[in-house]
Order: structure tokens, then C-alpha cells, then sequence
């Protein structure tokens, strides 16, 4: 649970848009999962309903990517970054219960909270690549690292939505879609 009571009040709009839907959630439902009165969480969200729902979504997006941090860091080279990127991040949004339960009753309602994080998760994603593909030694001399990183952060994030043939939950299987589809164009041989 969150330590600061600001998201204290962001997790618990998670754990009730879980409970009770996108749809039927209340600034009254977050007040009563957060412990806190309902004029706090209009004095920390004046926007009301709507405003905690996009900060919300925004909050457990920035978890989420905290923890794909903590998952790559350490990794020797842009390949096995990506490659442990995908895995965990796969894991991750097929093991979120709160996202899988409004994905399968919700659609409507979370999909458009979720398109409107993208060009944030592009950034962050394109951001945390660029050094690794300057330091990538086999890159090829053409290659521009930025562009190559938002090309990457791109692909990863499609990759993520709809693996295609690929078995994101076999490890070998996602090196081999690291080589062949994410790094072919930029590393040699």
C-alpha cells in the first residue's frame, strides 16, 4: 500500500475501480478503500471522479514502470534488457487483477484511460533506452540511438498488446523475438 496519503488515496481508486468497475466508481467508494473523508479527496483532486481516475491510471502506470526498471537494471547489454523487459512486463499486466477485470468487463471504460498514458510510456520507455542502445557495441554506425529507442519503446509496448506467434511467457522465445524483430536492424550480424 501507498505511504503518502495522496496515494494512499491513488491506490485505493485502483483497488475499487477493481472491486467495483470504472463505471460505478465514486469519489464516496475511493474515500471509504482510502480511510479518508470525501472533502480530502476533493481537496487533493478538485476534479472530482474524473480527475482521480486519470490520476490513478497515471500513478499505476508509473508503478509499473518503476518496477520494469527494477527488473532490467542489472542487465549486461540492450539485448538482455529487452528480452527481461518483455518477460516481466508481460507478467505483469497478465498477473494485475484489477487491469485483467476491467479489460474483460470494461473495455470501453479502461481502454481509453490506458490510450491516453501512451505518448508518457513512449517517453519514459524511449528515455530509459537511449543509453543503452549508444553503449550497444555491435550497433550499426548508421544508427541513430534515439530514433532506434523510440522505434524499440514503440515495438515493445505493440509487442506487449498482441505478442502475435510469439509465447511472451517462453524465455527462449522471447530472446529469439528480441534477435529477429526488435534488434535485426539495429545491431550487425
Amino acid at each position: 500500500m501507498a505511504r503518502e496519503p495522496r496515494d494512499r488515496v491513488l491506490a485505493a481508486a485502483v483497488a475499487a475501480a477493481g472491486r467495483v468497475g470504472l463505471a460505478r466508481l465514486t469519489v464516496d467508494e475511493v474515500a471509504r478503500e482510502a480511510g479518508v473523508g470525501r472533502a480530502t479527496v476533493y481537496r487533493w483532486f478538485p476534479g472530482g471522479r474524473d480527475q482521480v481516475v486519470d490520476e490513478a491510471v497515471t500513478w499505476e502506470i508509473g508503478r509499473f514502470l518503476g518496477r520494469l526498471g527494477e527488473a532490467v537494471e542489472g542487465s549486461p547489454d540492450l539485448r538482455s534488457r529487452l528480452a527481461a523487459g518483455l518477460g516481466f512486463a508481460h507478467r505483469a499486466l497478465e498477473e494485475h487483477t484489477v487491469l485483467q477485470h476491467l479489460l474483460a468487463t470494461e473495455p470501453a471504460g479502461v481502454l481509453p484511460q490506458l490510450h491516453q498514458t501512451v505518448p508518457l510510456v513512449l517517453a519514459v520507455l524511449r528515455d530509459a533506452l537511449v543509453p543503452h542502445v549508444e553503449a550497444e557495441p555491435r550497433r550499426r554506425p548508421e544508427v541513430d540511438p534515439v530514433a532506434a529507442a523510440e522505434w524499440l519503446a514503440r515495438m515493445f509496448l505493440s509487442f506487449l498488446a498482441d505478442g502475435g506467434r510469439w509465447d511472451l511467457d517462453d524465455p527462449a522465445e522471447v530472446q529469439r523475438l528480441v534477435d529477429s524483430e526488435l534488434l535485426a536492424g539495429i545491431v550487425t550480424g
